[in-house]
């Protein structure tokens, strides 16, 4: 439209605090082989489960889901998943990819593992925001994180894992053995705050009623998307504590009390593993009355600031949301003390909420003065200091029990009184 000569002109600019843009943060990935239905046509199966492809689905896709042999692993995966959902939730949201079930073990999981080079196996999650339109910030390999060649040696799998979810910002959760000594073994060859293990798998009924050991890493993820949604799609709360449905036993009946760090199931916690206990209705240092209860909150963090995976999981929310958030700057205005003040509005705000939320103590955004120079101005660039502090779980409580004297005191002053009145 041409200028008016004698008029008005009226120009709209949107250089204020942005909306933020949420990250999306309980999108399961599972990469594993998927064994057909014995009634679906390999054409269908194979159109539905690629193996060059990832699969976005829901997890209540009954047309793909049976394509699949119902009493298969892939298939107890998702009802794992959907078992743990909760009020009002319809189905998860998955990324599949299929992979192809090897001669042995071994090399069933360097399948898994695939390749960065060829975006195989895992490494195919790398990838998914262009191809499916969503990344998978949980990550499940079920029943093959666990096997070890050696007490020395890292399960390739589990040991893969982490370079896949820091690219990505994801984490993994990985099934290790149910004993203290095999978990010991096995975790004391990993090390990431991307992977969060749970010792041992669960008893599930199959199609047949008969009780079948499972992984119990689906539960977990099931969990975690419940969680998830219950804080308003932010990942800031432990999945701890939580009650685990759809199973009829953990692997094994692990030892635990409340008080006592001695039994096993503490003990494996020490070593920062998760585990799935029975509540016991007569027994006063259980967990919980009844039912099946997870518990655990560290991931294999070296450092002790990161090792609670719901921090970790809340600060790459934040920092996804500030990615998206921001990058509507980019290129559409100059950098002018307006935008500059914008840009750091908006990154407080988005901290604002989660500190609102209870998710995080307290934060801080500020244009830095002592990174930003002329030189980089000048060049488009500048630094933006943010700090804020995630709330830690709760997980112990220390009380100290003594008797109080001077309610003795009180008792006599009382008994005066009234003796006084009569």
């Amino acid at each position: 439209m041409t200028e008016p000569i004698f008029g008005i002109t009226i120009a709209r600019d949107a250089n204020e605090a942005a909306t933020p843009s949420k990250a999306q943060m309980s999108v399961i990935g599972i990469c594993m082989p998927i064994t057909k239905a014995t009634a679906a046509l390999d054409a269908d199966f194979t159109a539905a489960f690629p193996l060059d492809k990832l699969v976005r689905m829901n997890s209540n896709d009954a047309a793909l889901l049976a394509l699949c042999d119902p009493d298969g692993a892939f298939i107890d995966a998702v009802q794992g998943i959907n078992a743990q959902l909760g009020s009002y939730q319809m189905a998860a949201e998955l990324v599949v990819k299929r992979v192809a079930e090897g001669l042995d073990a071994d090399e069933t999981m360097a399948n898994i593992v695939g390749s960065s080079a060829t975006g195989t196996g895992i490494h195919a999650f790398l990838n998914a925001g262009a191809e499916v339109g969503v990344y998978p910030r949980i990550i499940i390999c079920p029943g093959h994180t666990s096997a070890q060649d050696t007490p020395a040696t890292a399960n390739p799998v589990a040991a893969a894992l982490p370079a896949v979810c820091e690219q990505i910002l994801a984490v993994a959760i990985v099934d290790g053995p149910s004993t203290l000594a095999g978990f010991t073994d096995w975790v004391e060859t990993l090390s990431s705050k991307r992977l969060i293990p749970v010792a041992g798998g669960v008893y599930a009924e199959n199609s047949a009623g008969a009780a079948v050991l499972r992984a119990a890493s689906p539960r977990i993820a099931g969990v975690a998307v419940r969680r998830d949604y219950e804080n308003g799609g932010s990942p800031f709360r432990s999945w701890a504590n939580q009650a685990i449905y759809g199973i009829t036993a953990p692997e094994r009946k692990l030892r635990f009390s409340l008080t006592d760090g001695t039994t096993e199931g503490q003990q494996i916690l020490a070593a920062k593993g998760g585990i799935i206990v029975r509540g016991e209705s007569g027994d006063d240092f259980a967990i919980a009355d009844g039912g099946f209860v997870y518990i655990g909150t560290d991931n294999l963090s070296a450092e002790t600031i990161w090792d609670q995976y719901h921090k970790v999981r809340g600060r790459d929310f934040i920092e996804l949301t500030v990615l998206r958030t921001i990058r509507q700057y980019l290129g559409r205005f100059n950098l002018t003390t307006q935008t500059i003040q914008s840009v750091v509005n908006t990154i407080a705000a988005i901290c604002d909420q989660r500190q609102s939320a209870g998710d995080i103590l307290g934060s801080r955004s500020r244009f830095d003065p002592d990174k930003n120079n002329p030189a980089d101005l000048r060049a488009g660039h500048i630094y933006v200091d943010l700090q804020f502090e995630e709330a830690p779980v709760f997980r112990r409580l220390s009380v100290t029990s003594r008797p109080y004297a001077a309610a003795l005191t009180a008792t006599i002053n009382e008994i005066i009184a009234r003796q006084d009145i009569l």
